[in-house]
């Protein structure tokens, strides 16, 4: 599934994107790092987790994929991969919800490329698969990541203390959420009435390959 509005476009991420993922990753390093996932110190009769290659990352992800429980996507930028956005914890039944994870390149912050990401994989997840409800759950003193959730006007629902392990310790983060009947125009629609597009941006109906 590809998902496009005007630059912006997810498509699931593939081991052939292995150099353009760790050439952005690279030149990310100091801007992603506070932000990131980290693997804490081993339970005393738990397993000793290593942190994945590339081509494990992205097997993972695929066998997720397969299996229902996650969608997982990079985000390109006038053709170019600028990150990565990832649909995950998909369950079903009486909950019918879902996560969403992202980055993106410092170079393309503040362009709305990522407000657009999340909002074309809300749509996405609303529509064609069939969820209820999204959350993203952010660090509080992540600052541009709750910028994107904000400006598609997601609900800030309360704290989750030390929730995740992010970069060497157990933090706090914010949940927000959102559910299909919050959006009934589509994320994306909502996201075009309220904001000016970049300066010589294409923009236009979303669309679905």
């Amino acid at each position: 599934m590809v998902l496009t509005d005007g630059d912006v476009t997810l498509r699931p991420i593939k081991l052939r994107d292995q150099r353009a993922w760790r050439e952005v990753n690279r030149r990310n390093r100091d801007w992603l790092r506070p932000w990131e996932a980290t693997i804490p110190p081993p339970a005393p009769w738990g397993p000793v987790i290593q942190r994945p290659t590339y081509r494990q990352m992205v097997r993972h992800l695929r066998a997720e994929a397969n299996a229902g429980r996650m969608l997982p996507f990079v985000i390109e930028y006038q053709g170019r991969l600028v990150g990565q956005l990832t649909v995950a914890g998909i369950t079903w039944g009486s909950m019918c919800a879902a996560h969403v994870g992202y980055w993106v390149d410092r170079d393309v912050a503040g362009r709305g490329v990522m407000p657009t990401a999340v909002a074309l994989a809300v749509d996405h997840c609303f529509g064609k698969v069939g969820l209820h409800r999204i959350e993203v759950c952010i660090r509080p003193e992540n600052v541009p990541s709750r910028r994107v959730v904000e400006k598609l006007g997601f609900r800030e629902e309360g704290l989750r203390p030390r929730y995740l392990h992010i970069d060497g310790a157990w933090r706090d983060h914010l949940v927000f959420a959102l559910t299909v009947e919050e959006v009934p125009e589509g994320l994306v629609r909502r996201w075009h009435r309220t904001r000016k597009p970049p300066q010589g941006s294409a923009s236009g109906p979303p669309e679905i390959r």
